[in-house]
């Protein structure tokens, strides 16, 4: 079993957006001590609670930072770019750390519509032009424009020995067949949303065409995890990833709150179900319960991979989760 990370670079409420970027680096090195296999940063904008809005340059800091680890995005919003500048910058940090970067896509608008005005100078890009950005951005990486392409000519700089490893992120069979048919990998984001996850898996692997980049199905899932050395200390871990959840959904906070002010909430009933709902998403518990949980999965999803994001308030308490876990399946 591999295990990786997917860090959107939480701010815990009374920390500064600076310090979560520092915990950001500090958690890429700490986690490849541990034996982790990669490391993805997420894209987020105009959010309080989220630092990480330009993985690009995350990435090459991460990877400074660290020796071996894969380092790379979960993902870069497409959508709101050229794909022959997504090329280029991570061509760039291809040349740089040679076979150690990953190019993660999403299809996400990145926020309200403002924002993504705001991103894309306020020319109104629709969602559905995706799977021609990937295609486009595939043919700019590997050099294989075609004479019939507008862009025909165009070449994507630095040239580099080899490519980034490509990877769209999805939830459903959407998802899934962007990349299946760009022939990608596919990461399943079961942190968002569980309900689809099969018949999206099956999707990408029935429907899947080999690439220069990739000749067969390549898979990993990621999913919330909060680890601990008792199953009590895990539940109360978890609590602040619960309401920061609650918040998000709502629009209010992306913050990630003390334990304490999770305390004294006084949850409505349909909160409390959401809760309950949203704990779907993640694996909650001892060494032994997680890995256990894991490999079920695993089995269901027939994946070798998981990326561990845990969004909980106390860093010590995070750093030690993924100690136990990486323990646990490498012991």
């Amino acid at each position: 079993m591999r295990l990786s990370v997917l860090d959107q670079s939480p701010i815990s409420k009374g920390e500064t957006a600076e310090q979560a970027l520092h915990n950001t680096i500090e958690l890429a090195r700490w986690t490849e001590k541990l034996g982790y296999y990669r490391y993805w940063v997420a894209e987020h904008h105009s959010t309080n609670g989220l630092a990480g809005s330009s993985p690009e340059i995350l990435i090459g800091q991460i990877a400074a930072a660290t020796n071996s680890i894969r380092v790379g995005s979960g993902g870069v919003l497409l959508p709101q770019y050229s794909p022959l500048k997504v090329a280029e910058n991570f061509r760039v940090l291809e040349a740089f750390y040679p076979g150690r970067i990953d190019l993660g896509l999403g299809r996400s608008p990145g926020g309200g519509r403002k924002t993504r005005l705001a991103l894309t100078d306020g020319l109104e890009k629709p969602l559905s032009s995706f799977s021609r950005q990937v295609k486009e951005l595939q043919q700019f990486l590997h050099g294989i424009v075609p004479k019939g392409s507008d862009y025909y000519g165009v070449t994507a700089r630095p040239a580099t020995q080899r490519q980034p490893e490509t990877w769209i992120l999805g939830l459903s069979e959407r998802g899934a067949r962007h990349a299946a048919v760009n022939g990608t990998g596919f990461t399943l984001g079961h942190f968002i949303s569980p309900d689809n996850g099969t018949a999206a898996l099956n999707t990408y692997r029935e429907r899947f065409k080999p690439s220069p980049a990739l000749d067969e199905p390549y898979v990993n899932v990621c999913i919330f995890v909060v680890c601990a050395e008792t199953e009590e200390k895990a539940e109360r871990l978890a609590l602040s990833q619960d309401l920061w959840l609650l918040q998000v959904e709502k629009g209010l906070e992306t913050r990630v709150p003390s334990i304490e002010e999770v305390e004294s909430c006084d949850f409505s009933e349909r909160e409390k179900e959401k809760i309950q709902q949203n704990r779907r998403r993640a694996v909650i518990g001892t060494p032994r319960q997680v890995k256990e949980r894991l490999l079920e999965l695993a089995e269901l999803y027939q994946t070798e991979e998981f990326l561990i994001i845990t969004n909980i308030y106390n860093w010590e308490d995070k750093k030690e989760s993924y100690r136990l876990i990486a323990e646990q399946f490498h012991s």
